[in-house]
């Protein structure tokens, strides 16, 4: 009688553990399903707010880099054209828009040949101005363009505090201002008193024309004799022939470019390059087309010059 007492005592106490660790499990399901529910209805709220796989919001980094990504493939889509640079007697493979200007061909050369845009003259079939564009001056696949310039170092250097010889100089020449003069007017009249050479080219007043592609010839000297100009832009260099030889100048060495029309011949003018530190040192040629004489200041200064 007492171990069927006992017998059943174990049996209901075992049941009631089992009972509790059914309803303990049912219990850890609800709480872990309930856990599962709320994540799904915030990765649902999340959606549809724009954290999901709708829309973007305007102005948000996906939208900035797919119009950054439309920019560049526009640029790449840009017709451009392969051409040779030579600067200094070496040559350089570019490639850029043809119908960018050449302002911005210069801004685009500077880190390759070291020469700030503004001391930049770029030569094709003539001075280029910097609105111009490469294909309204008819550069194509395998065109050489020439480019002349000097470093800042050139030009600080040519800059630079007179020496005690040169003070000398401009003190001379400052105390024979008067009589040069008038000097000079004499000299200019006996050389203009001849007339002018029958080999002369047109001259065009009132006109502003490109450097032509052969030598400008046809003018005098101050001593009467034939002088003829022309222009290595690729070397930098202006060559003034005489009959009896030629002088190769370096475009940094001629310090100005001053001239005046020729009273009764306004299509011409009277030009005076400076090759030292005063006046005195002025080359003088006579019978310059008018139509050149602008484009013969550019480029043997160019637009940077400060006289």
């Amino acid at each position: 009688m007492d171990q069927q007492l006992l017998q059943k005592s174990l049996e209901s106490a075992t049941a009631t553990m089992n009972n509790g660790a059914a309803a303990a499990a049912a219990a850890q399901e609800d709480q872990t399903k309930s856990k599962g529910d709320g994540v799904e209805a915030e990765g649902r709220a999340a959606g549809e707010t724009g954290g999901g796989g709708g829309d973007p919001p305007e102005g948000s980094p996906s939208e900035a880099k797919a119009a950054k990504v439309s920019n560049e493939a526009n640029q790449d889509e840009s017709e451009k054209v392969d051409f040779k640079v030579i600067y200094n007697k070496k040559k350089y493979d570019v490639s850029f828009p043809l119908d960018s200007d050449v302002g911005a061909l210069k801004v685009h050369l500077q880190p390759v040949i070291d020469i700030p845009p503004a001391m930049m003259k770029v030569m094709i079939k003539g001075l280029a101005k910097d609105e111009m564009t490469l294909r309204t001056l008819g550069v194509n696949k395998g065109s050489k363009v020439m480019v002349v310039g000097s470093s800042l170092n050139d030009v600080l250097a040519v800059s630079t505090t007179p020496s005690a010889h040169q003070i000398k100089e401009e003190e001379k020449a400052a105390k024979a201002k008067a009589e040069s003069s008038s000097s000079r007017e004499k000299m200019h009249k006996k050389v203009l008193d001849k007339g002018k050479p029958e080999d002369a080219l047109p001259g065009k007043k009132g006109a502003r024309e490109p450097l032509p592609t052969v030598p400008i010839s046809g003018m005098l000297n101050k001593h009467g004799g034939k002088v003829r100009l022309t222009f290595k832009l690729e070397l930098d260099q202006l060559w003034i022939g005489t009959k009896e030889r030629t002088e190769k100048l370096g475009m940094t060495s001629i310090k100005s470019v001053v001239s005046e029309p020729i009273e009764g011949h306004e299509e011409y003018h009277i030009m005076a390059l400076q090759l030292g530190p005063t006046e005195a040192s002025r080359y003088w040629i006579y019978w310059v087309p008018a139509q050149y004489v602008e484009a013969i200041k550019e480029s043997i200064l160019g637009k940077w010059q400060m006289f």
